[in-house]
């Protein structure tokens, strides 16, 4: 599979997530999917309101992935997939996997996959450049299997899972007169095919005889040195290429660097972590997964041809409402219903959008173009959003197209439309426990109007005791939360289902009479003082979209 199909694609909504943006990423994430055989995985960008989450728990279907930035992540480029390797490793064995491989660095990882330690190409030659005294193939505590793979040698006497660990390493040159002066017990000793020699060395309680230039030993030898626990090696190398090799035997453990580490996670933005890179010498960085096990390496050359993760907007098509880190992202499509806003994009986009109550009608529509069956599940998933977002058929955006669609979901579905819009409602407006912020923010968007910022929430609720609650505790928070976020006006729209109008709240300067005027509403004759100058009723307004939206730019304009 090449690298392009093995990227996923994210079909997100927009920031604080309604029925419709949740569902239509969901249902249409599925459809890319069928349609093209690559994968398409449905995102929000914010927590699920109670309504959606009834929608959801009807049909048995998850929730999507809370992604709360799309920037581009390590996880989002190439990672070279260097094999982790065992400690004991010889430094020969690990200088052959780096030629083959093409790499500089290797990470040293246990059973469990949790990195222990790097070795480099520099580590390496260093080790086979600094002078080191005869015992340090010892202290580097060197398993004998190391020795014979490195030395190509074959086990006469002895366990190769054993380590000389204790001892120097010497070339027997001498008469075994001499050898007795200088080799010590527990010493490594590298000789010929001289009987002497190596019966004087197995008798002066070395630990290790290593045999040259294929040598046979004899029975003799063989016998005595499996009484004094002495290891016998045979290699095809001639004295001067075995005590030139065996030090590369020594295993990476003694030479990697195994402190202060520094690693990346595959969930690291691309952008908090140049400046670690840069600002050190390493060629390459290990990458880990969220529960600390290898991944890859990555280098700062990784970082050059880093692409941002590729998208597509359901439900919105203004920056503001987008998640956060779009503009690092490759947007590929944009399906929507709303004006249009201030997304950016590098290159031509896929973009649908249509004057319809609901992205997910489109959605529907997209289905039947491409001859793609609609399951029960989807079927109930993009009626949902039809019914909140035209609030059931009522709402002045909702069209003959929306209601056709509805109604044919519905059906597929097996939905009584009319007892199940009541109950999805009723889910939506059960306030009941939650906190201010929590209800203000569970449908709130902003906008903006030439250099004016403002924001708009809205709730939708057949209990009008509900409503009348609410216009008391959300002013102040209004008020509070305007001022936090440097936000010119603050509008909240507590919208009745049944009377078909809302109240709205209003704050920030001239906010209340802006609404007024546009909307052509007496102050004296609704009965307002100025402690009530922050609520307007509007009869028959029930829509942000199609009708406050719209209503505030005018306002605005003149």
């Amino acid at each position: 599979m090449t690298e392009e199909r093995k990227r996923k694609t994210i079909v997100i909504g927009h920031k604080n997530p309604d029925t419709d943006s949740i569902c239509s990423a969901i249902c249409y994430a599925k459809l890319k999917s069928e349609i093209t055989g690559r994968e398409y995985i449905p995102g929000r960008a914010g927590h699920i309101n109670e309504e959606t989450q009834f929608v959801l728990g009807y049909f048995g279907v998850e929730a999507p992935e809370l992604i709360e930035n799309v920037k581009t992540q390590v996880r989002d480029i190439e990672i070279r997939e260097t094999k982790g390797v065992d400690r004991n490793i010889s430094l020969k064995k690990a200088w052959k996997l780096m030629q083959d491989a093409t790499v500089v660095t290797l990470p040293a990882v246990n059973a469990g996959g949790a990195l222990e330690g790097l070795i480099t190409v520099g580590d390496i030659t260093r080790s086979y450049m600094n002078v080191y005294d005869s015992s340090i193939l010892s202290k580097a505590r060197t398993q004998y299997s190391n020795i014979i793979e490195t030395l190509e040698g074959e086990l006469i006497v002895g366990d190769a899972s054993a380590y000389f660990e204790e001892g120097k390493v010497l070339i027997a040159a001498a008469n075994p007169d001499m050898m007795e002066n200088y080799i010590a017990p527990h010493d490594l000793v590298i000789l010929g095919n001289r009987y002497e020699s190596q019966l004087c060395a197995i008798e002066m309680e070395a630990d290790c005889i290593i045999v040259c230039e294929g040598a046979a030993v004899s029975m003799t030898i063989r016998k005595l040195a499996q009484e004094k626990g002495c290891t016998v090696i045979t290699t095809p190398h001639d004295t001067y290429t075995a005590a030139r090799l065996v030090n590369q035997s020594m295993p990476i453990s003694y030479f990697m660097t195994t402190e202060n580490l520094i690693t990346f996670e595959d969930g690291d933005f691309i952008d908090d972590i140049k400046d670690v890179m840069a600002s050190k010498r390493h060629r390459d960085f290990p990458i880990l997964n969220k529960e600390g096990k290898y991944q890859g390496m990555i280098s700062r050359r990784n970082l050059l041809g880093a692409r941002g993760k590729q998208i597509i907007l359901v439900d919105h098509n203004e920056k503001n409402q987008a998640v956060s880190g779009i503009e690092n992202a490759e947007i590929l499509e944009i399906i929507d219903h709303h004006k249009l806003g201030t997304v950016e994009t590098i290159a031509p986009v896929f973009f649908r959008n249509q004057p319809l109550g609901c992205t997910a009608t489109i959605v529907y529509q997209m289905y039947n173009e491409n001859g793609v069956k609609i399951d029960k599940k989807t079927a109930g998933l993009l009626c949902s959003a039809i019914v909140s977002d035209t609030l059931l058929f009522r709402s002045p955006t909702c069209t003959e197209v929306d209601k056709m669609a509805g109604l044919a979901l519905a059906d597929m579905a097996e939905l009584d439309i009319e007892k199940y819009a009541s109950e999805l409602f009723a889910a939506g407006s059960n306030l009941r426990g939650k906190s201010d912020e929590e209800i203000f923010y569970q449908d709130f968007k902003r906008f903006n109007s030439g250099k004016v910022l403002f924001g708009v929430g809205q709730i939708s609720s057949l209990n009008v005791e509900e409503l009348e609650d609410l216009k008391e505790r959300l002013l102040p928070y209004l008020k509070k939360t305007r001022n936090e976020h440097g936000i010119d006006m603050m509008f909240f729209m507590l919208t009745n289902i049944l009377t078909e109008s809302t109240t709205l709240l209003c704050d920030g300067n001239g906010a209340g009479a802006l609404i007024r005027n546009v909307f052509h509403v007496d102050a004296e004759e609704e009965g307002h003082v100025d402690s009530m100058d922050c609520i307007v009723e509007l009869p028959g307004v029930v829509s942000r979209k199609k009708q406050l939206i719209p209503a505030i730019m005018v306002g605005f304009e003149e």
